[in-house]
């Protein structure tokens, strides 16, 4: 088998082309292929280890880019729930801002974001040694992932490593975030020729294509002012861009345009689709993490499994566990907007009945988990869960209890680890210690939690086939409604506000009603809406630095000085390598 088969088939992913990495500041590495013999150093290996760091962790993990760009925010929160997640405080040191350069999410971040750094340069090497056919079209997506790998490791620490990958011996580099995201800008825009384009070249969305080069370049220019000066007050978004022709904003709205005008994507009617089990090629995902249960190396199921009560169960063999929830300030920001198609939806079975999680009742047993015709599917409402729980409960031999007429009862339910204690999901935390993110075994059920991600139970808790999206359609929207609203186009920034208010649709319980239109504009209302559209979607923390919102007080959540809005670089980096410095502050 060769592994160029990946580039070809979506669901081949990525065949395991794992990398040892001695000494992350060092650069070192050695790709090794534990299943394909000759083919490991081969320039399609070499470049599949590329793809396959993104998946392994990294995108995918609530552990991973998702507790620094959301944990740290409104818009999610991991606190100790009695005797669960407690884990040396790592976790609600993220929502109360007391990480250290010892943090092992901090730490392992690092570590993850640096080794797809080097994963990347060594296939720039393997890539430019070969001759192999499509050696430019490689060479472009290599290069464009050490772009990606850099520009997120850029965001969360301010600097990031690098090597000449076609000389062995040059010295470490360390790219600064002022002077390296107009390097990294020149870079892609200089690769959007050699990249294909998506469908051709046998690609997909879980490539880096031109379109994928789109994305990135909106994000990095909409950023780009925030780390020319990382701690200012304000930020001065219309600078001249780095061509010095047009400026930031400009460049936001012409790539963000490039993709909404093109027939390769449309806005999904139900805003859940881009995050379902069957979201392969969903037409909103222009860049994605591709996943599927393979055995080989399965998706995974963090992000809908971390929101999941541990008595809540999609089929009698799975089951959440009840850690991540979103603050009370954020939830009411939905305040007037509960009815917005993308704030929940209900489910529907096959003979027309409905879940609607307000009361005990049933739901047809027909429904089974991909390959079992004995596991029943239980399926839960998508979005918002706020309120008490209803659900399936487990019978003596481990199965659904059932009605007389074989259908699957629903309950309502109780918290696994404090059975008396009702499984009412509260808006208000109310911590016993202000600022301590820490609750008593019977106060786990605190907190609205958020099911955007479907729960796929198809290989136990922990697998997955739901594509993570790393660039959507919906959120070029938002990207080009926040760069028209910059440049003082309020009009036009809330056209495309409208767009995806009214383009989603709820489901057929509320006759399929579109969202409705707003007035009018303003600097809150845009935060607002550019939210309901991106949560937990791993852009909040960027959005909440540029809307002046990071530094404020909230939940268990101090105050904080602008030196927080970087990450440290680990101890053990510093421990060990003299060229990096560490960041103010720590």
């Amino acid at each position: 088998m060769k592994l160029d088969i990946f580039f070809k088939n979506r669901h081949i992913l990525f065949l395991t082309a794992a990398l040892t990495f001695s000494g992350c500041t060092k650069l070192n590495e050695v790709v090794q292929d534990e299943v394909l013999g000759e083919n490991a150093s081969s320039p399609a290996g070499a470049l599949a280890a590329v793809y396959d760091r993104m998946g392994k962790g990294v995108f995918v993990d609530h552990g991973g880019v998702f507790a620094l760009q959301e944990y740290t925010t409104d818009e999610a929160l991991l606190p100790t729930r009695g005797s669960d997640w407690g884990d040396g405080g790592k976790w609600r040191a993220m929502h109360e801002f007391t990480w250290a350069p010892d943090n092992a999410i901090v730490t392992d971040n690092w570590n993850n974001l640096t080794n797809g750094i080097t994963r990347s340069l060594t296939a720039i090497r393997e890539i430019t040694n070969s001759t192999h056919p499509q050696k430019e079209i490689y060479l472009a997506e290599a290069r464009a992932m050490l772009a990606y790998y850099t520009y997120t490791t850029l965001d969360l620490y301010g600097q990031a490593p690098y090597r000449d990958p076609l000389s062995i011996s040059s010295p470490l580099e360390i790219k600064k975030a002022a002077s390296g995201i107009d390097e990294l800008i020149l870079e892609v825009e200089g690769l959007i020729p050699k990249l294909a384009e998506l469908g051709k070249e046998s690609t997909h969305n879980g490539r880096f294509t031109r379109e994928a080069a789109y994305g990135l370049l909106a994000n990095m220019y909409l950023n780009r002012a925030v780390y020319k000066d990382r701690y200012a007050a304000t930020f001065n978004f219309n600078e001249a861009a780095v061509n010095g022709t047009e400026t930031d904003m400009d460049k936001v709205i012409y790539y963000t345009s490039l993709l909404i005008n093109s027939s390769k994507f449309r806005l999904s009617a139900n805003y859940f689709d881009s995050f379902s089990i069957s979201n392969s090629g969903a037409p909103e995902l222009i860049f994605a993490v591709t996943q599927k249960i393979d055995k080989i190396r399965n998706g995974s199921n963090s992000f809908a499994y971390v929101g999941v009560e541990r008595n809540q169960r999609p089929s009698p063999g799975t089951r959440g566990t009840n850690a991540a929830c979103v603050s009370p300030e954020f939830y009411a920001t939905w305040e007037g907007n509960h009815d917005d198609p993308r704030f929940s939806r209900k489910y529907q079975y096959t003979d027309g009945t409905w879940f609607t999680n307000d009361g005990e009742g049933s739901v047809p047993a027909s429904d089974f988990i991909a390959g079992s015709s004995t596991q029943n599917w239980f399926h839960f409402n998508r979005g918002i869960m706020v309120g008490q729980q209803y659900g399936p409960r487990l019978n003596a031999a481990g199965q659904f209890e059932k009605t007389p007429d074989g259908r699957i009862k629903i309950f309502e339910l109780v918290m696994e680890k404090s059975t008396g204690t009702k499984m009412n999901f509260t808006p208000e935390l109310n911590f016993d210690k202000p600022g301590q993110a820490v609750f008593t075994q019977n106060q786990i059920n605190r907190g609205v939690r958020v099911f955007k991600f479907e729960f796929d139970p198809g290989d136990g808790n922990g697998a997955s086939n739901v594509d993570i999206p790393l660039f959507r359609l919906g959120v070029m929207y938002t990207l080009r409604a926040e760069a028209y609203f910059r440049k003082g186009q309020s009009g036009l920034a809330l056209n495309d506000i409208n767009t995806l208010r009214t383009t989603r649709k709820r489901e057929a319980f509320h006759n399929n009603a579109a969202g409705t239109a707003i007035a009018s504009l303003n600097e809150a209302s845009l935060y607002k809406e550019i939210a309901y559209e991106t949560y937990w979607e791993m852009y909040r923390r960027p959005q909440m630095i540029r809307f002046g919102k990071y530094e404020l007080p909230f939940s268990a959540k101090p105050a904080s000085p602008a030196t927080r809005r970087i990450f440290p670089i680990p101890q053990t980096t510093l421990d060990v390598s003299k060229e990096f410095t560490q960041n103010t502050g720590y």
